[in-house]
C-alpha cells in the first residue's frame, strides 16, 4: 500500500510538472480573474482607432514582430535601459514600430480593474484582434494565458523578421521556421491591406523592378524621389488603406504590390499564386483564413504557467 501511495505521489508530481511545462493557451483564461478584460481592450482600441485609423495596422505590426522573435511574449514592448537591450532599436523596428502608447493606455485601464493579472503579451494579442475588427476585418476568439518575457533579443529581431525586400524563398523559409506554411504566409501578408510604408523600403521596387504597373510606379515616384524623402509614406493598399479587405490581393494581381516582398507572392511561380487569385475574388475566404492564421501565429512559443511574469509596466521587467 505504501508503495502504491508513493507511486501515486510520484505520478502526481510528474503530472503537475507536465502541466506547467506544456501549459496550453485557453480561450477564456481570464473569465473569472478579469471578466471585464475584453470590454476594456475594445473600448481603448475604439478610442485609438477613432483618433488615428492607421494605429490598427501599427498594433498588428507590433504583434507580428513580437511573435516572430522568441514567440508571442511581449518582448517587443520592452524599452532599452542602461542595463537592458530590447528589440525596439533593431533594424525592423527602429523609428518605425509604433503604437506603444496605446498598449500602455490599455494596460493602465486593465490594471485599474484587475491588478497584476493580465500580461502585456495577451493585451497586445487582444488589441491586434480588435484593431483589425474595428477596421472592417474579421474577429476571432483569442487564445489567452501568455506571460511576459523578462528578456528580449535585438539580434533575433534583426535576423528573424522578414524584410520588405525579401524574396519568396526567404519569406517561405522564415515563416516555416516559425511553424507557418506557405498558405499562412500568403494570407498573413494580407495584413498589408491596411497601413503604410516608408519610401526607403519601396524605392528600389518602383525605380528598378519590371513586374510593376507603370502608372502605379509613376504615382509612387511622385512622393518617393531617387534620393531623400526616405520616411515619406505611401499606402500598402492602393485603394482602401484604412479598411481591412481583400484589395491587397487585387493590387498584387495588377502588379501594384508596393513592396518587393508583397509582389513576390504573385510573380508567376509557386502554389501561392492561385491562392492570391482566390483571395482577390473572395473577401469572405480571405477574412476567414486570415483569422485562422492569426490564431495559429498567436500560439508561437508563448510563455505560460510559471514561466515569465505579469509585468506591471509593459515597458519594463518587474
Amino acid at each position: 500500500m505504501a508503495t502504491l501511495n508513493k507511486l501515486f505521489v510520484t505520478l502526481s508530481i510528474f503530472s503537475l510538472l507536465a502541466c506547467s511545462t506544456n501549459a496550453q493557451l485557453v480561450n477564456n483564461f481570464y473569465g473569472t480573474t478579469c471578466p471585464s478584460l475584453q470590454t476594456i481592450v475594445r473600448r481603448e482600441m475604439t478610442k485609438a482607432i477613432n483618433n488615428e485609423a492607421r494605429i490598427g495596422a501599427s498594433i498588428l505590426r507590433l504583434f507580428f514582430h513580437d511573435c516572430f522573435v522568441n514567440g508571442c511574449d511581449g518582448s517587443i514592448l520592452l524599452d532599452d535601459t542602461s542595463t537592458f537591450t530590447g528589440e525596439k532599436n533593431a533594424g525592423p523596428n527602429k523609428n518605425s514600430a509604433r503604437g506603444f502608447e496605446v498598449i500602455d493606455a490599455i494596460k493602465t485601464s486593465v490594471e485599474a480593474a484587475c491588478s497584476a493579472t493580465v500580461s502585456c503579451a495577451d493585451i497586445l494579442a487582444l488589441a491586434t484582434r480588435d484593431g483589425i475588427a474595428l477596421l472592417g476585418g474579421p474577429s476571432w476568439v483569442v487564445p489567452l494565458g501568455r506571460r511576459d518575457a523578462r528578456t528580449a533579443s535585438q539580434s533575433a529581431a534583426n535576423s528573424q523578421i522578414p524584410g520588405p525586400s525579401s524574396d519568396l524563398s526567404t519569406l517561405t523559409t522564415m515563416f516555416r521556421n516559425k511553424g507557418l506554411t506557405l498558405n499562412d504566409l500568403t494570407v498573413l501578408s494580407g495584413a498589408h491591406t491596411i497601413g503604410q510604408a516608408e519610401c526607403q523600403f519601396f524605392r528600389t521596387r518602383i525605380y528598378n523592378e519590371t513586374n510593376i504597373d507603370t502608372n502605379f510606379a509613376t504615382l509612387r515616384k511622385s512622393n518617393c524621389p531617387t534620393s531623400g524623402g526616405d520616411i515619406n509614406l505611401a499606402p500598402l493598399d492602393s485603394v482602401s488603406p484604412v479598411t481591412f479587405d481583400n484589395n491587397y490581393y487585387n493590387d498584387l494581381v495588377a502588379n501594384k504590390g508596393l513592396l518587393h516582398s508583397d509582389q513576390a507572392l504573385f510573380n508567376g511561380v509557386g502554389s501561392q499564386v492561385s491562392l492570391v487569385r482566390t483571395y482577390s475574388r473572395n473577401n469572405i475566404a480571405f477574412k476567414r483564413d486570415f483569422a485562422a492564421a492569426m490564431v495559429k501565429m498567436s500560439r508561437i512559443s508563448p510563455l505560460t504557467g510559471t514561466n515569465g511574469e505579469i509585468r506591471k509596466n509593459c515597458r519594463l521587467v518587474n
